[in-house]
């Protein structure tokens, strides 16, 4: 099985609306042709079919086939090209627990549509995606669910002496699916390895993917934090993969934002060499939109023609000490910002259409007695008002610090240079002393983006005088300056 090295997923963390688009807020028939976009011209392998928090085409199977047809003749869906599921997780997210079952019990409808499509045996999707996973038991309900539920009730008889279901409808396929743990905060992230060892008892496997978030953890304890959690993650799963002779092949799922990883057109090869093991990449929106699609198309094939390698030795111990100490830094800073990262933020412009879950923001995160918006938002949020998220907790790197960082992550000093070129040096007087007093902006030589300055002036002073008429429209200004909403 060739497994991607680009999945192109569903992130609205755009500023420029692709041109298929109906609307500034794509959904529906807009994902079904950025499907196709991102398979036939961007050269992505892989696509994340998102069915959590939005509303989702079910049948977006049967409509790729159907409405460009010539493409998926020479390019098969499940063997050449791939769909990917990203379902709720019904342990945490009990108001879309049953989108669960729906959407596993449409892989062998889909899996049906391909097979007279291709006439042969061909599963058009057989992985999903199950965020926010904790344990392995997670994994397994997912896994023994559609093999026992969805695909195991093929055997049962409507009544004594009667046929079974699959004498009656068809043949359920595939026979089992592959489930992709994505880890979302710091200790399951630390956990990975055993939490995917443990799913993998008794079971006969090539390879397992995992997913890696690497917005979610900046967010909750810092962008400096979120990359040595993954590198530990990365070392130790490597380790597993040793150990029990299996692929473990890593996806980490960073944004163009420098806070959320700095993955971008014009910087793929910091990337790459910053995370050599890491076998795939999510390709978010602002990736795909918000740059010349020569150049995306450009670092996409940079991407598929290297290859992973080790991952980059860290000392395990020495960077636990150092996220633990940023990130009580970190926390206590966004503590104080909370409220005006909040008022920002509703000012924010949607990307996709997705439904709101329990909490003001949608799907808010928490920390400490605090809720934030998601991550882009709360990223865009910060970005519009020339504070870069990136200088929050740094004040506690010392100097011995840096210079290790920058021994196991040869972009820490560009991607700060990326970041600080938005600060706006008005911000502070918005901010209460005891933050503007902790803030660091000295590691690293920037030059700051003047035209970006003078769009984040006006929201300063909007927010001075709570005028909030037009905030949208300056924030929508500055994001087109950054090339990436948040």
């Amino acid at each position: 099985m060739r497994v991607p090295r680009c999945m192109s997923s569903q992130h609205p963390d755009n500023v420029t609306s692709p041109f298929f688009a109906e609307d500034t807020t794509l959904g529906g028939e807009d994902e079904i042709r950025e499907a196709y976009y991102a398979f036939s011209h961007l050269g992505c392998e892989e696509q994340m079919w998102d069915h959590e928090g939005k509303e989702v085409d079910n049948f977006v199977v049967k409509k790729l086939l159907t409405k460009y047809e010539r493409f998926f003749e020479d390019n098969k869906l499940g063997e050449d090209v791939f769909l990917t599921l990203r379902v709720p997780n019904p342990t945490v997210e009990k108001g879309e627990a049953k989108i669960l079952l729906e959407t596993l019990e449409s892989i062998p409808r889909s899996f049906d549509i391909a097979k007279l499509f291709y006439q042969e045996d061909i599963s058009p999707i057989f992985e999903v995606i199950l965020p926010m996973t904790t344990s392995s038991k997670c994994l397994n309900r997912v896994y023994q669910y559609y093999k026992n539920f969805v695909v195991g009730k093929q055997n049962k008889l409507f009544f004594k002496g009667d046929i079974t279901i699959a004498k009656w409808i068809g043949e359920f396929k595939p026979r089992e699916i592959n489930v992709i743990p994505l880890l979302e905060e710091k200790e399951h992230i630390l956990n990975a390895h055993n939490i995917v060892k443990e799913y993998l008892k008794n079971k006969k496997v090539d390879y397992q993917r995992v997913f890696l978030a690497r917005s979610d953890p900046a967010e909750n304890y810092g962008s400096t934090s979120a990359i040595l959690i993954n590198k530990i993650a990365l070392q130790r799963l490597q380790e597993l993969a040793e150990q029990i002779s299996v692929d473990i092949l890593p996806i980490i799922g960073a944004g163009s934002a420098p806070f959320r990883g700095n993955f971008k057109p014009t910087n793929v090869d910091n990337c790459l060499g910053g995370y050599p093991s890491v076998q795939t990449f999510t390709i978010q929106s602002t990736f795909k939109y918000d740059h010349p699609e020569e150049k995306v198309k450009e670092a996409i094939d940079e991407i598929k023609r290297r290859k992973r390698s080790e991952p980059i030795t860290v000392d395990e111990e020495r960077c636990l000490e150092i996220v633990a100490r940023i990130s009580k830094e970190y926390r206590k800073q966004i503590q104080i910002l909370a409220p005006l990262i909040n008022q920002v933020a509703t000012y924010v412009p949607q990307r996709r259409r997705r439904k709101l879950h329990i909490g003001l923001f949608g799907y808010p995160r928490s920390l400490g007695k605090v809720s934030l918006p998601r991550a882009i938002v709360f990223c865009a949020s910060l970005y519009s008002i020339g504070l870069p998220p990136e200088i929050l907790g740094i004040n506690m790197l010392r100097d011995e610090d840096i210079e290790y960082f920058r021994s196991i992550y040869r972009g820490f000093e560009n991607d700060l240079k990326d970041a600080l070129c938005y600060f706006n040096k008005d911000v502070l007087k918005i901010l209460p002393s005891s933050l503007t007093k902790r803030l660091r902006l000295d590691i690293v030589e920037f030059e700051t983006n003047e035209e970006h300055e003078r769009a984040t002036n006006q929201i300063i002073n909007r927010l001075k005088k709570e005028q909030f008429s037009d905030m949208q429209e300056l924030i929508i200004e500055a994001a087109q300056m950054r090339k990436f909403l948040g």
